[in-house]
């Protein structure tokens, strides 16, 4: 049974930085196209960042471009988010999500949640004004 554990959440001021980390739990963690999704109080939960299985591959929303990173450690079984210059809109809990999905999925497959068979329970971030 494959595993997501998020960490890396916490309070922050506007203009700061904070660091998601996601560890799964999985053999084949190299075939996994990994995601990041957010959802905030009385919202629908967001797309907010993807990967491909080789980390060649990035997706992005519009709202988080230029100012998050997504990146990928295979040898580690890990995926982390770097969140730098963050708005008090981004606050939200944090979802990392997995699918087993060894090529290179379109856009819109990466950025819809109904891609991902696999969670984890959420990690909490509030940015401050």
């Amino acid at each position: 049974q494959v595993q997501l554990v998020e960490s890396g959440g916490g309070l922050v001021q506007a203009g700061g930085s904070l660091r998601l980390s996601c560890a799964a739990s999985v053999r084949t963690f190299s075939n996994y196209c990994m995601g990041w999704f957010r959802q905030a109080p009385g919202k629908e939960r967001d797309f907010v960042a993807a990967i491909n299985w080789s980390g060649l591959r990035t997706y992005y929303s519009d709202s988080v471009k230029g100012r998050f990173t997504i990146s990928r450690d295979n040898a580690k079984n890990t995926v982390n988010l770097q969140m730098n210059s963050l708005k008090p809109e981004d606050t939200a809990v944090y979802y990392c999500a997995g699918v087993e999905y060894a090529r290179t999925p379109s856009a819109a497959t990466a950025m819809t949640e109904y891609t991902y068979d696999t969670w984890g329970q959420g990690t909490q971030v509030t940015v401050s004004s």
